[in-house]
């Protein structure tokens, strides 16, 4: 049971992740050590899963799909939307720039960490994380789209924008942003109950979610240094984003509220309080993930 209540409050880390510009539930699965067994979890909905689950198979199908370990960690996501997210907001809304700086110094730490677990540094590596930088960088300064309400392009909304969430350093409702599509999706289907775009683009998010799964676990298997280099510049070219002293520089208004799109860098006063108070959360995000880091090589060990 503790261990269940353990997933369930990674999950919950998951969910505030990715109501949180910049920040990826990717990254916190990665932080956490449960990104490779969310991902072959995920990858386990197969032809064999079916079959069980037709076979009336219940227990064979939990088994096989790692049914607990995803209600875990899926359910304390809900549960941090719904609940911890509004706390983060309102702390964004009112002391942005300490929970920036909280976030950054996670982030940051997380560059090492997950950096750490390539075991050779070879060509290969290397490209893979000067191509993910390049990406996550890439991303901040695309200018986004025209809506699209086309059925076939909201399914593929639906495939990219779930694609985004499962990567660490990237942001799946900021790429939906970018694809123009954000407000149609997320604020206009919901807000109207149109359920031909919701379901086209949840059916997109389903088959995008098992067949990306199945690519991810199976490049992790076969190449995973170059994989992992990949996830990690992803999330070092995320932080661009994070940096906790900046200015929007561009930004579009969906239903009344600003969705930013790309920040100027600022730097900070060290004669104002309020910058020791942030270099403080820094350390501490940084120490978070240490303290993460050290709990699990000893449960290795």
């Amino acid at each position: 049971m503790r261990h269940y209540f353990i997933l369930c409050l990674k999950g919950m880390a998951m969910g505030v992740a990715n109501v949180i510009p910049g920040v990826s539930g990717g990254t916190i699965a990665l932080i956490t050590e449960i990104y490779e067994e969310l991902i072959n979890s995920l990858k386990s909905f197969d032809l064999r899963a079916l079959k069980l689950l037709v076979s009336l198979d219940v227990k064979g199908f939990i088994q096989h799909t790692n049914l607990y370990f995803l209600l875990a960690v899926f359910g304390g996501s809900i549960v941090s939307v719904f609940s911890i997210a509004n706390l983060f907001e309102y702390l964004f809304n009112e002391h942005p720039i300490l929970i920036w700086a909280f976030f950054f110094g996670l982030i940051l730490a997380s560059v090492y960490f997950v950096g750490k677990r390539i075991e050779k540094w070879n060509t290969p590596s290397i490209i893979s994380l000067i191509v993910g930088i390049t990406i996550a960088i890439s991303l901040s300064f695309i200018t986004p789209a025209s809506e699209n309400s086309n059925l076939f392009f909201v399914f593929i909304c639906g495939i990219i924008g779930i694609c985004g969430m499962m990567l660490p350093g990237l942001s799946g409702s900021f790429i939906l942003i970018l694809m123009g599509n954000y407000e149609l999706l997320m604020v206009k289907a919901i807000a109207e109950l149109d359920y031909i775009l919701l379901s086209v683009f949840f059916i997109g998010s389903a088959f995008g979610l098992l067949s990306f799964s199945h690519a991810l676990a199976w490049v992790l298997k076969h190449y995973k240094d170059a994989t992992l280099a990949l996830l990690t510049g992803f999330i070092l070219g995320s932080l661009n984003i994070i940096w906790p002293w900046k200015e929007v520089a561009e930004s579009v208004v969906i239903s009344g509220k600003e969705k930013v799109l790309s920040y100027n860098w600022i730097f900070p006063d060290i004669n104002k309080q309020e910058t020791l108070f942030a270099f403080g959360l820094i350390i501490l995000g940084v120490a978070v993930v240490w303290s993460l880091e050290s709990v699990s090589i000893k449960k290795v060990e």
